[in-house]
């Protein structure tokens, strides 16, 4: 919703969010943004939203992959504690990895960590988990870099089945694997943040 210029965030389970995906005509539109564009866009969801009379806990910038305009133009405009590497198990995926902590590092934010998204599979039936996609080497690239692995996200159905429904797993499922990993990366990120 909107008041004047100013874009009103709205909140789900006592979460403020605000999302271009929200502003859009429809869900297929395309969001095609370079240049000047980005960066009015970019200053606008940092400066014009108003996220309520209370302070900010925690403001979280969820970025596309890579190390294009975004990430740069975010670097200029905001002053950031900190920036979270989410990647996927994959070879592929870990050399986009190397290329965000370097890009981060040369715009001097700090990398709090990575996440390891879908980095296993627990059979239902059976409690045994696996590496759907290959042995993972997230940690030794945390290591190289000099940062931490925060948390490992497993693949669990239910994750989304209750996204779906607008529930958080933390919320609808507490005492799952992927509540806990969730819960164990926010605590890991707090600390990460406290050493900053």
């Amino acid at each position: 919703t909107e008041r004047g210029d100013v874009l009103i965030a709205p909140e789900s389970h006592g979460i403020k969010v605000m999302s271009i995906g929200l502003l859009l005509p429809s869900e297929d539109t395309p969001v095609i943004w370079r240049g000047p564009v980005l960066f009015k866009a970019l200053n606008q969801f940092l400066f014009d939203i108003d996220w309520g009379d209370e302070e900010l806990d925690f403001l979280i910038i969820d970025l596309p992959p890579g190390t294009g305009d975004v990430q740069i133009t975010l670097g200029q405009v905001a002053e950031l504690d900190g920036a979270v590497i989410v990647t996927t198990p994959q070879d592929v995926a870990l050399i986009d990895v190397r290329k965000g902590i370097q890009m981060f590092k040369e715009v001097e934010i700090p990398v709090l960590g990575i996440v390891e998204n879908m980095s296993y599979f627990v059979c239902p039936d059976s409690g045994k988990s696996y590496e759907i996609f290959g042995k993972s080497k997230t940690e030794e690239i945390a290591k190289q870099y000099g940062t931490k692995l925060l948390g490992k996200i497993p693949i669990e159905p239910k994750v989304a089945e209750f996204a779906d429904l607008g529930i958080p797993i933390v919320l609808a499922k507490e005492d799952s694997d992927s509540a806990k990993a969730f819960l164990k990366i926010a605590e890991n990120v707090i600390k990460e943040l406290s050493t900053q």
